[in-house]
C-alpha cells in the first residue's frame, strides 16, 4: 500500500468529533508523516490501557506527557512513581533543539511548562501521607489482604462485629491485634462465645503472624488516621489545570503486599465515593500504575479476583487505569483483556523465550497490513511505540508506529529542597501529615484490663463456684457496657456503612483548606 493510502486511512481512523489528546505522529517506512497525528479520544480514556516496553525505551516519558495533556484538559491524574523519576513534572522543562525538532516532525509545538502537582506517600518518602483505617477495609477485604481461609475469615468477622457493637474503633494494626488477643485469650473469650462464637487459638495464631508480615512491609505506616479522602485527588488550580498527584513509592519495591493492599483499598474507595457517569462525558481521574507487576507479585487468587472486579466496574465512575510495565505478560490475562488502549514501546529479544514472548505480545494487537508487528517490536527507537486506542464508538483503531510527543516539564527528579518547597505550598498536606493517635480499641481495652481487680492465683480446690463465675462474667459485661456507652466513646466513633466488597464507606465530607532521556 502506498504512503498516500496509508496516510488517508490513518487520518480517517484518528479523526474524532469530540476532544482528544495528541499522543504523537505516525511513522511509515521508518519516516515520520507530517500532519498525521495519533490521538486518543478523551471520552474513551476511562476504558483503561497498557503502556509497556523494555527498560530505557521511553515509556516513562510517554506516561509523563500523557499526564501533562490530561492536566491541560482538566482531568486529574494519580501517578505511581516507583522509580522516583516523574516528580519533575512540577517544574518546567529546559529548551532543547532535539525536543523542538521532534515536535516539528510530529507537527506540534513544544513549550516549557510546569504543572500543578501534589506529592504523596504511603511510606517514609516526602509527601502528603495517604492512610486508611482498618475499619474502612471491613472484614471481607481485610481478610483477603491477610490471605485467610474461611475459618480465619470468620474470626475476623467476629472481631469487627464485636468492636462495632462495643464501640471500640479499629484504626490501626495495634487496635486489631489488641482486640484479637482480648477475644481469643483474654477476658473477652468467654464473653463472645454465646453471642458471637469462639476464636480458636490456631486461627488467632495464623492471623497474628499475617499481621506481623503486613507490618514488616510498612502496614503500620499505612493503617491509621487521618484517612485520606479520595475527593482530594480532584483538585484544580486557578487556571483550570487539574492537579497531577505523584505518589512516591521508591522505597516499597520489595514490599508487594503493601502496594497491592494500598491499590485495592484505593480503587474500592474511589468506586464507592465517585458518582456514576457511565460512558458519557469526560473522565474525572486517570491512574497510572508504573511497574505494575508489583501489584500482582505474590498476590493471592482472591486478591486478583477482587482487583479484576473493581477494574471492570470502576470505568463507569469516570476513572481510567493505565498499567505500565516492561512486558504485557506481567499483567494477568483476565485484567489485560480489560485494557482498551495500548502503547507498546520496544521489546528486547535476547533469548529464545524472549522471542516467543514477543510473538505472543504481537498477537495481542490488531492485525496490520502495514507492519510486521513481531519484527517491528524489536526495532522501535527510543521514544517510539506501536499504538492502538479505542475510537469514540469503542472500536480499536488500526495499529500505528508512532513517534511519541516529548514531555514539556522537567524530565528529571526534584531535589530534596524542591520536594520540601512543593510540600510546604500544598493546601492539604498539613491536614494529612498531623500525627493522630486518638483513643481507640487498643487504649480502651488496656484501660479496661488495668481497671479490673487482680484475682489471686488459686488451685483447683479453691476455684470459685459456677455462681461466682457467672457473677464475675456479669461484672465484665457491665464494664464493657459502661465503656461502650460513655460519651467519649460515642464521640470518637463515626457511623459507617459497608460498601462494595466489604469496604467501610461514609467518611463525612470535609471542608478543604484550601532519566530515561530520549536523547
Amino acid at each position: 500500500m502506498s504512503r498516500e493510502q496509508f496516510t488517508a486511512q490513518l487520518n480517517t481512523a484518528f479523526t474524532f468529533s469530540g476532544k482528544s489528546i495528541l499522543l504523537g505522529g505516525a511513522v511509515y517506512d521508518g519516516k515520520p508523516i507530517a500532519g498525521s497525528s495519533v490521538k486518543i479520544p478523551l471520552s474513551t480514556i476511562n476504558r483503561h490501557g497498557l503502556i509497556a516496553g523494555a527498560t530505557g525505551t521511553g515509556k516513562t516519558k510517554s506516561i509523563q506527557r500523557f499526564a501533562e495533556a490530561l492536566s491541560e484538559n482538566g482531568v486529574n491524574v494519580l501517578l505511581m512513581d516507583i522509580k522516583g523519576d516523574i516528580s519533575g513534572i512540577s517544574k518546567a522543562g529546559s529548551p532543547n533543539p532535539k525536543l523542538e525538532e521532534r515536535m516539528q516532525l510530529i507537527g506540534a509545538e513544544w513549550k516549557a511548562t510546569q504543572y500543578p502537582t501534589e506529592l504523596m506517600t504511603i511510606s517514609n518518602e516526602k509527601g502528603l501521607r495517604m492512610r486508611a483505617t482498618v475499619s474502612e477495609f471491613g472484614p471481607v477485604l481485610f481478610s483477603k489482604i491477610l490471605e485467610l481461609n474461611e475459618n480465619q475469615e470468620g474470626a475476623v468477622v467476629i472481631i469487627f462485629k464485636y468492636c462495632d457493637d462495643k464501640k471500640l474503633p479499629l484504626l490501626d494494626i495495634k487496635d486489631f491485634r489488641a482486640a484479637l488477643q482480648h477475644l481469643s485469650e483474654g477476658a473477652g473469650k468467654a464473653e463472645i462465645e454465646k453471642d458471637y462464637g469462639s476464636i480458636s487459638s490456631a486461627s488467632a495464631g495464623v492471623i497474628m503472624r499475617r499481621l506481623l508480615e503486613l507490618e514488616s512491609q510498612g502496614g503500620d505506616l499505612f493503617f491509621g488516621e487521618k484517612s485520606f479522602d479520595v475527593e482530594d485527588l480532584l483538585q484544580k488550580n486557578s487556571d483550570g489545570k487539574a492537579f497531577i498527584n505523584v505518589l512516591r513509592l521508591t522505597d516499597i519495591q520489595d514490599k508487594p503486599k503493601l502496594f497491592s493492599t494500598f491499590m485495592l483499598c484505593l480503587l474500592a474507595e474511589i468506586y464507592s465515593k465517585f458518582l456514576e457517569i457511565g460512558d458519557k462525558g469526560e473522565p474525572k481521574l486517570v491512574i497510572f500504575i508504573d511497574e505494575a507487576h508489583l501489584i500482582f507479585k505474590e498476590a493471592s487468587k482472591a486478591l486478583l479476583a477482587q482487583l479484576e472486579t473493581i477494574i471492570k466496574l470502576i470505568r463507569s465512575k469516570g476513572v481510567g487505569i493505565y498499567f505500565c510495565t516492561q512486558a504485557p505478560t506481567d499483567i494477568p490475562d483476565s485484567i489485560l483483556s480489560q485494557l482498551g488502549s495500548k502503547i507498546q514501546h520496544a521489546l528486547r529479544a535476547f533469548t529464545a523465550k524472549d522471542r516467543k514472548d514477543i510473538k505472543l505480545v504481537a498477537e495481542n494487537f490488531p492485525s496490520s497490513d502495514y507492519y510486521d508487528t513481531a519484527e517491528l517490536l524489536t526495532q522501535l527507537g527510543i521514544g517510539e511505540a506501536l499504538v492502538t486506542v479505542l475510537s469514540e464508538k469503542g472500536i480499536p483503531t488500526p495499529l500505528v508506529h508512532t513517534m511519541m510527543c516529548a514531555p514539556q516539564s522537567r524530565m528529571d527528579v526534584l531535589s530534596v529542597a524542591e520536594q520540601e518547597e512543593l510540600l510546604a505550598s500544598s493546601a492539604i498536606a498539613a491536614e494529612y501529615n498531623q500525627e493522630i493517635d486518638r483513643e481507640s480499641a487498643y487504649e480502651l481495652l488496656n484501660h479496661k484490663i488495668a481497671a479490673a481487680p487482680e484475682t489471686p492465683e488459686t488451685d483447683a480446690e479453691t476455684q470459685p463456684a459456677p455462681e461466682e463465675q457467672n457473677d464475675t462474667a456479669s461484672k465484665v459485661g457491665d464494664t464493657i457496657k459502661a465503656i461502650a456507652n460513655s460519651s467519649i466513646t460515642r464521640t470518637i466513633v463515626k457511623e459507617v456503612t459497608r460498601g462494595l466488597l466489604g469496604v467501610l464507606i461514609g467518611t463525612p465530607p470535609r471542608r478543604k483548606s484550601r532519566k530515561t532521556s530520549w536523547f
